[in-house]
């Protein structure tokens, strides 16, 4: 069960999480300190903007493999 989640899911999950780190240090060493950015003055933002970024990215990857795969499939038959 748990390896058959993390095969459909993994690559989300890694992207999702390393966009979490991503933004959580663009907050920490690039940030606003001024606050007048609504993105980078919270770190709560930039996390959660840095995740929602690696998911679609992720995502993004995810779909291309799969229609690559199908291509190579039929190519095959």
């Amino acid at each position: 069960m748990m390896k058959s989640v993390f095969s459909r899911y993994g690559l989300l999950i890694f992207f999702s999480v390393a966009g979490v780190i991503g933004g959580f240090l663009y907050w920490r060493f690039v940030g606003c300190t001024s606050g007048s950015c609504p993105l980078t003055s919270n770190w709560h933002m930039s996390t959660l903007m840095g995740g929602v970024m690696g998911y679609l990215t992720g995502d993004s990857i995810k779909d291309f493999r799969e229609k690559r795969r199908k291509k190579d499939e039929g190519s095959m038959e």
